[in-house]
C-alpha cells in the first residue's frame, strides 16, 4: 500500500512538474526572442550585478579578481526529479585584452530531491593560458568539493586550484569553491558571431 501511495505521489508530481514547465515553454514562446546584440547585453548586465554582489561579500575574492588574468561569469538553472539537469549562459573576459567571449553550459546527473534552482558561477583565471584553454577547448568540471555559505566560509581557504578559482552564489548565498561537478562550459558560436 506505501509503495502504490509512494508511486501515486511520485506520479502526480511529475505531471505537476511537466504541465508546469509546458506552460513556462508556452509564455517564452509567446514572448519575443531577444536578438544576439540583445542577448549580449542582458548577459553582461547580469556579469556586472553578480561581480558586484561577489566582491560586496568577499574580500577574497576581490583579491582573487585583482590577480588573475580573467573571470567568468554564468547565470544558470538547474532543475531536479530524480534526474538533474539545467543550462545557462555566460561571458569570460580577458582583463588584458577587454575581449568577451559568449558561452553556454549545461549540466546533468543524479540527484535526490525535487524542485529548481537559479544561481551564478563566477570562475577567475589565474593565467592567460587558463583562460584561453577554457576559452577554446571548453571545460567539464569533473568533481568539485562544497563550502559552507557565509563571510568566513566565503573568504577562508578559497585560492586558485589548478589555476582557477570558482565561487558560486544561490538564493541561500555565497559559495566558495563551489560544487560544479558534471558542467560542461563551452562558445556559444551564435552569441559570438
Amino acid at each position: 500500500m506505501k509503495k502504490l501511495l509512494s508511486a501515486l505521489c511520485i506520479s502526480l508530481l511529475a505531471l505537476s512538474v511537466s504541465a508546469a514547465l509546458a506552460d513556462e515553454k508556452e509564455d517564452d514562446e509567446k514572448k519575443k526572442k531577444p536578438t544576439a546584440a540583445e542577448r549580449r547585453a542582458e548577459i553582461d548586465q547580469v556579469a556586472k550585478e553578480t561581480l558586484a554582489e561577489l566582491f560586496e561579500k568577499s574580500k577574497r575574492a576581490k583579491e582573487l579578481n585583482d590577480k588573475a588574468a580573467g573571470w567568468a561569469v554564468f547565470d544558470n538553472t538547474r532543475v531536479t526529479f530524480i534526474v538533474t539537469g539545467g543550462g545557462g549562459a555566460g561571458v569570460a573576459v580577458d582583463k588584458n585584452s577587454g575581449k568577451r567571449t559568449y558561452m553556454k553550459m549545461g549540466t546533468g546527473g543524479l540527484a535526490l530531491g525535487i524542485g529548481a534552482q537559479k544561481y551564478q558561477v563566477i570562475m577567475f583565471f589565474e593565467t592567460a593560458e587558463k583562460l584561453a584553454n577554457f576559452i577554446e577547448h571548453g571545460w567539464k568540471a569533473e568533481s568539485g568539493a562544497n563550502a559552507a555559505a557565509g563571510t568566513a566560509g566565503a573568504n577562508a581557504g578559497t585560492g586558485f586550484i589548478e589555476g582557477i578559482a570558482v565561487f558560486q552564489i544561490t538564493e541561500a548565498g555565497l559559495m566558495a569553491s563551489a560544487d560544479i561537478s558534471g558542467t560542461k562550459y563551452k562558445v556559444d558560436k551564435k552569441l559570438n558571431e
